[in-house]
């Protein structure tokens, strides 16, 4: 069993070569982290496109900040793999809730990743390789998701960047999509 970071820029490809790395598996389930506001027709399009790209043997569990226990239904409901999409969203979710504390959310997902006995990939945008932002809350922003994307990647026996539609890999095994992890 394997724990994937998958990162790269905005419409590299992460998720596609995600969803190709789950070819495989019988029962694959997809955790979503991103929500739509009412009104914004453009994301209900992009989760429309991506439910059709997954096609039908995919489950889906919707989950804005507590990601152990989303992982915790899929592996309950006997998902084979699972794909985190994504953690960048989660960041910005995690900075929305006043309740939690992303450092403290950080930690425990990276130390329950640790104890997974299933495939997961974990899907997160590279925004610290831009500007540093004019404004504070981006810069807070740019911050936590490069906490986030540091601690998972500490814990994941892969890690790969993409770059236009093509997985680099920077830790662990070769991946080669046409075969399970």
């Amino acid at each position: 069993m394997a724990i994937s970071l998958i990162t790269g820029g905005t419409r590299s490809g992460k998720t596609a070569i995600a969803l190709k790395y789950a070819k495989c598996a019988k029962k694959p389930c997809y955790i979503a982290t991103g929500w739509v506001s009412e009104g914004d027709i453009e994301m209900e399009e992009r989760i429309r496109k991506h439910k059709e790209e997954r096609g039908e043997k995919w489950f889906a569990i919707e989950e804005q900040v507590n990601l152990i226990d989303a992982i915790e239904e899929a592996i309950t409901k006997n998902a084979d793999f699972i794909v985190v999409d994504c953690l960048t969203f989660w960041a910005s979710n995690l900075m929305m809730n006043e309740k939690l504390m992303p450092q403290d959310e950080v930690e425990k997902l990276g130390e329950y990743c640790r104890t997974i006995k299933i495939d997961v990939v974990f899907v997160t945008n590279e925004v610290g390789s831009g500007i540093v932002p004019e404004n504070k809350l981006a810069r807070e922003f740019r911050d936590v998701a490069g906490l986030i994307n540091q601690e998972i990647a500490k814990v994941a026996d892969n890690v790969i960047v993409t770059i236009s539609g093509i997985p680099l890999k920077i830790k662990g095994v070769v991946l080669n999509a046409d075969h399970y992890l």
